[in-house]
């Protein structure tokens, strides 16, 4: 995420606290910060907000942090059954905001060559995120780093390849793809209160058009090194 923290307000038309601060990154990595949009209900009234988590779910339960590095993504299909994830599926849904992100394809000769996704409009895309507050035992109860907020990005199948356009190309990439969401999807997404049972399914079902908005450029391989973080890592190779 390489947007101003106002920018990124304004195109999630969210609100966010003064104090709010947003690292730009090009080449952002599992246990970082990273913003995600909520809705929370305060005083009767649907209020969307930006926040700032830790990418690596630490369920509420965990009794340390640790478990957050193994759960940074959540296969959509299983999410809804599994103990770390299950509690953020029925009540605690967000999305995670990005300006695109990086996969590597793989040539029958065993090269591999990195990708940046991204939408064709240079707009953000927004993933479906699960999120959870964890409390740190080991701090006082008035530390102001107490309690911890972490995220997972949601993950689909890929579409076949006989898919046409950008679809097809995608699974060329890699088999499974963040969970896009349409505007319309991400407000059914964040609504405030407990899951419908269908809702992750349909969350799923609408990927497809979500994706189709995206396209392709070879970036250099200086992606594959989390130490690089400038604009420069997004320049197609021409």
């Amino acid at each position: 995420m390489a947007r101003a923290a106002g920018d990124l307000i304004a195109e999630a038309e969210a609100e966010a606290d003064d104090a709010l601060q947003l690292r730009q990154s090009w080449n952002v990595a599992p246990t970082s910060d990273v913003p995600i949009v909520l809705e929370r209900l305060i005083e009767g009234s649907v209020v969307r907000q930006v926040h700032v988590a830790k990418w690596g779910l630490v369920p509420g339960w965990a009794k340390d942090a640790s478990v957050g590095v193994r759960a940074f993504n959540a296969r959509s299909e299983t999410a809804a059954q599994k103990p770390t994830f299950k509690a953020s599926v029925k009540s605690r849904r967000c999305a995670v905001p990005a300006d695109g992100y990086y996969e590597w394809r793989k040539a029958p000769d065993g090269t591999k060559t990195p990708f940046l996704v991204h939408r064709t409009d240079g707009g953000l895309t927004f993933f479906a995120g699960l999120y959870s507050w964890w409390k740190d035992p080991t701090k006082a109860d008035d530390a102001p780093d107490r309690w911890l907020l972490s995220v997972s990005i949601l993950t689909v199948p890929s579409p076949e390849p006989e898919a046409p356009g950008v679809l097809g190309e995608l699974s060329l990439l890699h088999d499974r793809l963040p969970l896009p969401l349409t505007a319309s999807a991400m407000n059914a997404w964040l609504r405030p209160g407990p899951a419908e049972p269908q809702l992750l399914d349909q969350m799923c079902d609408q990927a497809s058009e979500a994706a189709a908005a995206w396209q392709l450029d070879e970036v250099g391989p200086d992606v594959g090194n989390v130490r690089n973080d400038s604009p420069n890592l997004i320049t197609p190779v021409t």
